[in-house]
């Protein structure tokens, strides 16, 4: 790809992405769904423009290192206060860890019909709700605590998990892993690895951070986080496939429960840094999108990711919200939102290159069942939470 068509490709994908937070800021229009939007009428489903695998290998560690600063700004902001909402986010988590896996393999085999394998990675990939969706969403509607809380903690837990254990799943359909004590084995080495390494990696910048003079530049300190968290996902992914994500999320943690490091501040501009990210990111792989990949799951796709939305879900969430203090109209809004995001979308793109490197049936359905997931989960339920939250009673009173 020339120099010249590169530039063009980034041109297009930066600017399609801005105008899309430009109208969803004079429509009131979630962002979310306008991105999407974007990158469909950008990309292969619309007028041809960009094509993101012209990227080849620089794809993957683009998408990478700009998840991980995303994921880090997740969890320099992720807050559990109280222990209601850390029983909510430790039980979502599990329950839906076990149902969601066992629901989504079988949806994908027999409603969108996806060989066994193939529906097992599926299920993996779309395990987890998206931060870089739900985050900007229940910001954007004023979603009251703690359900604002579970909702952004949910996604930043489970994303990882999911990524993880969807890359494991593709190596033992491959034939680069051998049964399932492998596949156990390697989720809680390149998870518990990925959070060690983040963890030391968060305190060792925190305690850099400490250390700077008085009132230094806030560029110094952002170029000084920068430089680690790249540096921390490279080593990482070397290291432990997979593992960069789980870290990402534990450094940032660390570095904004540290005292000393000026987080509020430092928050600021890695918050901006990450929604750049979003807006580059979503249009970029929504272009990859192909109504060729799409057709051929008919009805059957469509009922398969229906039946995630409106039975697995609100049926993970009533068993893990079992006991606790939760009211009827909370549970139910938190069964229904559940929108999947950039890594759900980048893993995709990914794995079904490395299927098709490999040679295995499936990777084309695969690719497109996980973006008609995507595609329903962020239209229907982005357009559907403001006025859904509105009517239950759950977004923020306004100030007077």
């Amino acid at each position: 790809m020339t120099p010249e068509r590169l530039g063009l490709l980034w041109g297009i994908t930066v600017f399609a992405g801005a105008g899309a937070r430009f109208l969803s800021l004079v429509t009131g229009l979630p962002g979310v769904v306008l991105l999407l939007l974007s990158g469909l009428l950008i990309g292969r489903s619309g007028l041809g423009l960009v094509e993101p695998l012209d990227l080849g290998e620089g794809l993957e560690i683009i998408v990478g290192l700009l998840v991980s600063l995303v994921l880090f700004d997740g969890g320099l902001n992720l807050r559990l206060p109280g222990e209601t909402i850390k029983a909510i986010v430790i039980r979502i988590s599990f329950i839906r860890l076990s149902i969601s896996l066992a629901a989504g393999l079988l949806a994908a085999h027999w409603l969108a019909g996806l060989g066994w394998n193939v529906a097992a990675v599926y299920s993996a990939i779309v395990l987890a709700t998206g931060p870089t969706v739900v985050t900007p969403l229940v910001k954007q509607i004023r979603l009251e605590s703690p359900l604002s809380d579970v909702l952004e903690a949910e996604g930043l837990v489970l994303e990882p998990v999911g990524a993880v254990l969807a890359l494991l799943l593709l190596e033992l359909l491959v034939g680069d892993l051998h049964g399932w004590k492998e596949v156990a084995l390697g989720l809680f080495a390149r998870l518990g690895g990925g959070v060690s390494i983040g963890l030391l990696t968060g305190w060792i910048l925190s305690e850099c951070l400490r250390r700077l003079p008085p009132d230094p530049s806030l560029g110094i300190r952002l170029q000084l986080t920068l430089g680690f968290l790249f540096l921390l996902y490279g080593i990482s992914e070397w290291l432990l496939p997979e593992s960069g994500l789980p870290a990402s999320v534990a450094a940032g943690f660390v570095v904004g429960r540290r005292p000393s490091t000026n987080a509020n501040e430092l928050d600021e501009l890695i918050r901006q840094l990450a929604q750049l990210a979003i807006t580059m990111l979503f249009p970029l792989l929504a272009a990859d999108v192909s109504w060729g990949e799409l057709s051929p799951l008919g009805w059957g796709g469509v009922i398969c990711v229906l039946t995630l939305m409106v039975i697995v879900r609100p049926l993970a969430v009533s068993l893990a919200t079992i006991g606790l203090p939760l009211d009827l109209k909370q549970k139910l809004f938190l069964g229904w939102l559940a929108p999947r995001g950039i890594v759900t979308a980048a893993v995709a793109s990914l794995f079904s290159i490395r299927l098709e490197q490999a040679g295995v049936l499936g990777a084309g359905p695969l690719q497109g069942l996980v973006f008609l997931t995507i595609l329903m989960t962020v239209g229907i339920q982005g357009l559907t939470a403001q006025p859904i939250a509105n009517a239950l009673g759950l977004l923020k009173k306004e100030k007077t």
